[in-house]
């Protein structure tokens, strides 16, 4: 039988506690300890920050380095990175340099690795190498949801003309206050640039999946582009994160297209709102909520909807709930390889073995 691996998770937001709840429900795998970034956490008990009911008896600490010395095997690395990108890459190199393989959603740029800068690509895989670590960077969407998914399901066909992967969001779910706002542009006025579709960072985060699914069926992408839509609220409304006043934006919708032949083959698209009566012309979850849809135009059409549900039935949670779980199953396979950087199509999705309740 394998040993027990220690796992330390590196912050408790919403990808955190997701990322608990995993490791404490995947045999083969101990919580070794939290790291907060709020001093006011100090002391907590990760099962009251993972809102769990069952006692864990692991502190919670400020002290990364404290956490580091217990020797984990792993740190599932949650802290955002898209605030604080070069203090979130200085502490995913300590990890590796001290030998604890790390998996993480928080660097779009190592989604694909072979893709990545390459000052990016040298420094992670001389700290893997240096600790004998591996580095595993995916999520939902940028992740699973637009790479392997439908590289596994594109086996169910064949003469494909081309493959469509959707995130279908209400983000009123989405428990995220400054990044609905500030960072996606919900309930700002039509005239700012929302950090995440300004010019040339759809493609450069969305990039990573059109360049996997591609590796994954075999052809070259010959260029990708982007194209971005937004349309106002006709209505001021409230909900769980605030009011959001008409006229700002209420809805986003954008693709990220792969071209193969001449032709846009492989496209991740968003459709997001903070409204669900907001652009009314474009798709819609079919649970109203939130879903990843897979079109694959081929023989057979096929279409695969998939509603994540977490947290009282939050979409959202659910969505960060399956993230975490691809990352976290991952680590006995990473800590077996050998040292270096993996992307979605190395790491297997493994089976839920031992979870099935009985």
């Amino acid at each position: 039988m394998s040993a027990q691996r220690r796992v330390v998770v590196w912050g408790t937001g919403n990808m955190g506690r997701a990322a608990i709840r995993s490791i404490l429900g995947t045999p083969g795998l101990e919580l070794a300890g939290v790291i907060v970034s709020d001093p006011a956490k100090e002391g907590s008990d990760a099962a009251a920050l993972a809102d769990l009911d069952t006692p864990t008896g692991v502190l919670a600490t400020t002290d990364s380095a404290r956490a580091l010395a217990v020797a984990p095997d792993a740190v599932a690395y949650m802290a955002s990175g898209d605030l604080r990108p070069d203090d979130a890459l200085n502490d995913v190199e300590t990890c590796l340099r001290a030998g604890a393989t790390v998996v993480t959603p928080s660097f779009y740029p190592l989604y694909d690795p072979r893709s990545a800068p390459e000052d990016l690509h040298d420094r992670m895989t001389t700290a893997c190498v240096a600790g004998g670590a591996s580095l595993f960077v995916s999520g939902v969407d940028p992740g699973w949801g637009n790479d392997l998914l439908p590289v596994l399901a594109s086996g169910l066909c064949t003469d494909i003309a081309s493959i469509r992967a959707q995130e279908l969001f209400d983000y009123s779910n989405y428990d995220a206050p400054d990044t609905v706002r500030y960072i996606i542009g919900f309930g700002e006025p039509m005239d700012y640039v929302p950090p995440m579709i300004a010019p040339t960072i759809p493609a450069m985060v969305w990039g990573s999946s059109i360049r996997l699914m591609a590796r994954g069926l075999g052809v070259e992408i010959d260029e990708i582009d982007e194209v971005v839509e937004r349309r106002p609220l006709e209505r001021t409304v409230e909900n769980a994160l605030g009011t959001f006043v008409e006229g700002t934006q209420g809805a986003l919708r954008f693709e990220v297209r792969g071209f193969v032949g001449g032709e846009p083959r492989l496209v991740v698209e968003h459709i997001t709102r903070i409204d669900p009566e907001c652009a009314p012309e474009w798709a819609s979850p079919p649970n109203g909520r939130g879903a990843f849809r897979v079109i694959i135009d081929g023989t057979p059409k096929l279409t695969l909807t998939i509603e994540p549900e977490g947290e009282g039935d939050n979409p959202a949670a659910g969505g960060n709930a399956t993230a975490a779980n691809r990352l976290v199953g991952a680590i006995g396979w990473l800590v077996e390889a050998d040292p270096g950087i993996y992307d979605a199509l190395d790491v297997p999705l493994p089976r839920a073995f031992g979870r099935l309740r009985h």
